[in-house]
């Protein structure tokens, strides 16, 4: 194990960012065919275009065959999947991103409820009927449609200017996004909005912006479903959404406005209970009024 596993083996999911120390990491042309064990080409130039980003691609995006990933450490760990930090150089550049990697199948532990998914289904019905049953091939089925559920959210949402990370591409179960950095700690990860003391002076800030992104989802036909302090990440002054698999059509499911609701409810109960009050309701039947505007 590497000096990075060692140092990320015992995160979990209640530590929400962590700093790397990193010494400037040379690519060495001698060793071009002699990587080590948590590093890999970068696939980025053999995957599909649609498995890629939207375009116009990001300058930061490295496209480079011969670019080379590196595993860093563990950033977050969930019951379907893990969220790794990997780095990807060049001999002239680098540039950190965030992995999340659904669970093989033998290690599968979905939880989400059936509910999100109303009005999703698989093409074929025997990958319908396995994942009602909860078989093993049901359970590698169901990664791989909340894999491809999450990458085709964070796509939609990006290019309706939702504040999410910028999907790099997906590769099977592996999503590679932008990560989301501390502008006040260079190479450590922005902090969820959970981490804020009572009456921080963001806060009337961060509330506007979350309003304006809970109206751009509603616009969509979209709620989030999951919305909490848990999944918004402060970078700075800016908010930041993250963990959309689970997003809930508000008009091909019954219960969408319900899981639209408890979104109000959540993050206005989150926001009074750190000075400043906010009200569900009020906040509900604006974006009630937006939705049918």
């Amino acid at each position: 194990m590497s000096s990075y596993s060692a140092e990320f083996a015992n995160l979990d999911d209640s530590q929400s960012y962590v700093r790397t120390r990193r010494s400037p990491r040379l690519w060495n042309e001698s060793t071009i065919d002699d990587l080590g064990s948590e590093q890999r080409y970068s696939s980025w130039p053999f995957i599909e275009k649609l498995a890629r980003g939207p375009q116009p691609y990001p300058a930061w995006i490295i496209e480079d065959a011969a670019a080379i990933d590196t595993e860093l450490g563990v950033l977050k760990t969930g019951k379907e999947g893990d969220v790794f930090l990997v780095e990807r150089a060049t001999t002239e550049r680098s540039v950190l991103l965030a992995a999340k990697r659904y669970r093989r199948r033998e290690q599968l532990q979905f939880s989400r409820s059936q509910s999100y998914t109303e009005g999703r289904a698989a093409r074929r019905s025997r990958d319908n009927r396995a994942v009602s049953n909860n078989s093993l091939y049901g359970r590698e089925v169901a990664a791989l449609q909340w894999a491809n559920a999450e990458w085709s959210y964070l796509r939609r949402c990006h290019q309706a200017g939702i504040p999410v990370p910028y999907p790099v591409q997906i590769d099977g179960t592996e999503i590679l996004m932008e990560f989301i950095e501390d502008p006040l700690n260079p190479s450590a990860a922005a902090p969820r909005l959970h981490q804020l003391a009572r009456h921080d002076p963001r806060l009337a800030i961060l509330w506007d912006q979350l309003a304006e992104t809970m109206e751009k989802f509603v616009t969509l036909g979209l709620a989030h479903g999951d919305l909490s302090a848990y999944n918004l990440l402060v970078a700075g002054e800016r908010l930041v959404v993250i963990d959309v698999p689970q997003c809930v059509d508000l008009a091909g499911n019954a219960q969408g406005l319900d899981y639209l609701h408890r979104d109000c409810v959540n993050m206005c109960e989150w926001f009074t209970a750190k000075g400043l009050p906010r009200d569900a309701d009020s906040l509900f039947t604006s974006l009630l009024a937006s939705m049918f505007a």
